[in-house]
């Protein structure tokens, strides 16, 4: 990469660290304090929580087909905004009401500033370097729940939970909006003319691979966000150990760096199609160790080593396998179309298992179901790939070569 692409990767993975460390993971942190203050149930706050990521989902479209009209550059700054402006309202807000209020606003500036606007935009400015640099940025954003978990718990003890919230929404606004604003150069985009024939274009002749990637996507999307509810109390049912758990638990974010460090280094010439087959089987594989895991010591720490390692693969190849099946024109918008059904996923993802466990189901039988989908979402991705690996593949050869980049102010 040369230094204008190094320079606008170090851009967006500060601004990826921030958006995904504030909008995302801090819930996890402050729900309790958060519940406490506004005297409520935890599960209000995270049900707002998920009412954003539903409407993260309904704006996903709307967000990337403005990326290919407006440039990543005018949307991510604008998405910043927004972020800083519901983090500051559910900071202030009172009672519950306002403070649902700004989890629906937060759910509109996840669409416009996390990997689904970031990727769209990175691929405008990138050329052929895409991949490569957008396995580079997975790699900032693979640090936001390690900064901003201990982040979010400093501040909300030595202040509380609002002034960590007023401190993120700063963070928004005196950071990530410069950096959208004024780090990210301006794409050439294409003419209204040539937007509106591609459109027609993509209603006339949609494939049908499309429909499956969506399902495969959403189905490891509802995995994943599963887990990242329930894992520590799982794997405390496993080891008898809430410690045990945690340590465990704290390995799959090093994991997923390590993951993307891993596909980087070995993998980066491989079809992205074809990476995504083996990490579709390592998520199947890991949800079985987790059913077993109170089979032996071992195997929950195996379990967290190759979960990790697939959930930190699979953010590449939901950013490189549409790119490689499909091209690169109007990719906002075929990001926003893909986006859609798995931010619906991981919103009922946690409630459905909490729902699934309430009735009597055990960890290790929710683990099994999990597993089960994992398949089912393995087999959707195979039928997605199978017609179009042939076109997938040279899509790519297309993709990198300069002479046919769709994107003419690619650095």
């Amino acid at each position: 990469m040369n230094a204008v692409l190094i320079r606008i990767v170090c851009a967006l993975g500060l601004t990826q660290i921030i958006g995904w460390g504030s909008l995302y993971y801090s819930v996890a942190v402050l729900a309790k304090p958060m519940a406490d203050s506004l005297q409520c149930d935890v599960s209000w706050v995270f049900g707002a929580f998920s009412a954003a990521l539903v409407v993260s989902g309904l704006c996903a479209p709307h967000a990337g087909r403005a990326i290919d009209r407006f440039g990543g550059r005018a949307v991510l700054a604008a998405g910043s905004v927004l972020a800083a402006a519901s983090l500051l309202i559910i900071a202030l807000a009172p009672a519950l009401p306002l403070f649902i209020v700004g989890w629906l606003l937060a759910g509109a500036a996840m669409s416009a500033t996390l990997y689904d606007a970031a990727f769209p935009a990175l691929s405008q400015l990138s050329g052929t370097r895409y991949r490569s640099a957008l396995t580079a940025l997975t790699l900032f954003g693979g640090l936001a729940s390690t900064a901003f978990w201990p982040l979010a718990w400093r501040l909300h003890s030595a202040f509380d939970w609002r002034v960590a919230l007023i401190s993120f929404a700063a963070l928004q606004l005196f950071m990530c909006f410069p950096l959208h604003r004024w780090a990210l150069p301006r794409a050439q985009l294409r003419t209204q003319a040539e937007r509106d024939s591609a459109a027609l274009r993509a209603r006339v002749a949609m494939p049908r691979s499309l429909l499956w990637l969506g399902i495969a996507f959403a189905l490891n999307a509802f995995v994943f966000s599963a887990i990242g509810a329930h894992i520590v109390a799982a794997l405390s049912e496993a080891t008898a150990s809430v410690a045990d758990a945690v340590w465990i638990a704290a390995l799959i974010g090093p994991m997923q760096v390590t993951g993307r460090i891993m596909e980087f280094v070995f993998a980066r010439r491989v079809a992205a199609t074809r990476v995504g087959v083996v990490t579709f089987m390592l998520t199947a594989g890991a949800m079985l160790l987790l059913w077993q895991a109170g089979a032996a010591g071992w195997v929950p720490w195996v379990f967290a080593l190759v979960y990790g390692a697939a959930n930190g693969v699979t953010t590449i190849v939901r950013g490189n396998v549409p790119a490689e099946l499909y091209g690169r024109e109007d990719y906002g918008a075929l990001m926003g179309r893909l986006a859609q059904p798995s931010f619906f996923a991981k919103a009922l993802a946690p409630v459905m298992v909490s729902l699934l466990l309430s009735g009597g189901l055990s960890y290790a039988g929710v683990a099994l179901l999990l597993a089960v989908l994992s398949l089912l979402a393995l087999v959707t991705y195979l039928a997605a790939i199978g017609p179009d690996r042939h076109a997938g593949e040279q899509s790519q050869v297309l993709v990198d070569t300069p002479q046919r980049s769709q994107h003419r102010g690619a650095v």
